[in-house]
């Protein structure tokens, strides 16, 4: 493709004068068919740049092919490339500024910032020598400048000004922050998109990762109501086609649901290869303490590599309520001893459980609202309300 360098410049510069960002991104993209073009693999290209492109789009351009000559050593040279990507994204910065009314080169922005993310990845992997995430942070640095550019351009017209680049953006940012466990650093990021008039009409799919990531942040923060809203969101909008990122979106989504009292049907988990859901379901639903701990024992690598081994363990306690809802319900009384429940734990597999330990379930359950009650130690008894004892989790 292009030939010589002179070809692949004289088609950069005409895209330029045409403003089409759309196909300058594509002749920066590192997955564009020109990377295999061994005659754009130059180490110095700055003066050939030069003849061709104007300031800043001839640094943009020269960036880009010595991140193309870096890729292109036996082995790749990731660090350089990432070096020049950065300075690429720079550069990008300089031209978003020259272009005060004007938002046409948004395209090339986002592609820029993609690369540079994936090969602060690259870097991550091959490199040894420095502390992880640090590459990953520095990129995110580089995309905060584009960033605080787009946040600022409340001059422009609607059609034209640069905020419409801010969720695209605002997504790499969270790939980064969620990678290198930085989610502190997402609430500047929320808060710009809420105070933006256009968080409704950009793009869907980047609404749909926008929505997936905030719901996430929100499920770690213990907002489980926020986090089933953004998710299903997420997960509503998602077209079928994308079968692997719905399946991503119910890991989240389904714990969360079970916390506030919502079983998944079997049919949809089956259908996205989540049948471990159900089990934990099944479990929950019929206060099985010993086979949900089970079931969480042998899938624990699988939850931790999601990151909802700590929710997960959170149903454990709803395990206890429905269990204990089953004891309420058999003795038809207000008043209830404290060693029948610690029986009906031995019943279904917790033969190690003693009653203080029974005593500290039942007093967590009345701090969580799950039961609504008190404990009278002096005749050893839960004392439960007349009034809706075990009320819905979704009102807890």
């Amino acid at each position: 493709m292009f030939g010589t360098l002179a070809n692949y410049l004289t088609s950069v510069g005409r895209c330029a004068e045409a403003c089409s960002g759309q196909s300058l991104s594509t002749f920066l993209s590192l997955r564009d068919v020109h990377v295999q073009n061994d005659k754009l693999h130059v180490a110095q290209p700055e003066k050939m740049v030069e003849r061709y492109l104007d300031a800043p789009l001839d640094e943009v351009f020269g960036a880009h092919l010595k991140v193309l000559y870096n890729l292109a050593q036996s082995p790749p040279n990731y660090m350089e490339a990432y070096t020049q990507q950065a300075a690429c994204c720079s550069a990008v910065v300089r031209l978003l500024q020259m272009l005060k009314d004007e938002n046409w080169c948004l395209p090339v922005m986002y592609r820029v910032c993609l690369d540079l993310r994936y090969l602060a990845q690259a870097c991550e992997k091959h490199g040894r020598s420095f502390t992880p995430g640090q590459i990953l942070e520095k990129a995110a640095d580089c995309m905060m400048a584009c960033f605080r550019v787009c946040a600022a351009d409340g001059r422009a017209s609607e059609e034209e000004t640069k905020r419409l680049g801010m969720m695209n953006l605002v997504n790499q940012l969270f790939k980064i922050y969620f990678r290198i466990n930085k989610l502190h650093l997402c609430k500047p990021l929320i808060r710009a998109i809420d105070n933006c008039a256009f968080k409704d009409t950009f793009p869907l799919p980047e609404q749909i990762t926008y929505k997936y990531f905030v719901g996430r942040r929100a499920m770690f923060d213990s907002n489980y109501r926020m986090a089933v809203e953004d998710l299903s969101f997420a997960f509503t909008h998602c077209p079928d086609r994308f079968g692997s990122n719905k399946r991503l979106i119910l890991i989240y989504l389904v714990p969360v649901k079970m916390l506030l009292g919502y079983l998944p049907s079997k049919a949809l988990l089956q259908h996205h290869d989540l049948l471990l859901f159900h089990d934990l379901a099944q479990a929950l639903k019929a206060g099985n303490v010993n086979k949900f701990d089970e079931i969480v024992r042998d899938n624990e690598q699988v939850l931790i590599r999601s990151g909802i081994y700590l929710l997960v363990e959170k149903l454990k306690f709803i395990v206890y309520r429905n269990l204990f809802k089953k004891v309420f319900a058999i003795r038809q009384t207000h008043q209830l001893d404290l060693g029948d429940f610690m029986t009906a734990l031995q019943f279904v597999g917790v033969t190690d459980v003693s009653l203080d330990e029974t005593h500290c379930i039942i007093a967590n359950l009345i701090y969580e609202g799950k039961i609504k009650g008190y404990i009278s130690y002096a005749h050893n008894k839960l004392v439960v309300s007349k009034q809706n004892p075990f009320p819905p989790l979704i009102s807890v």
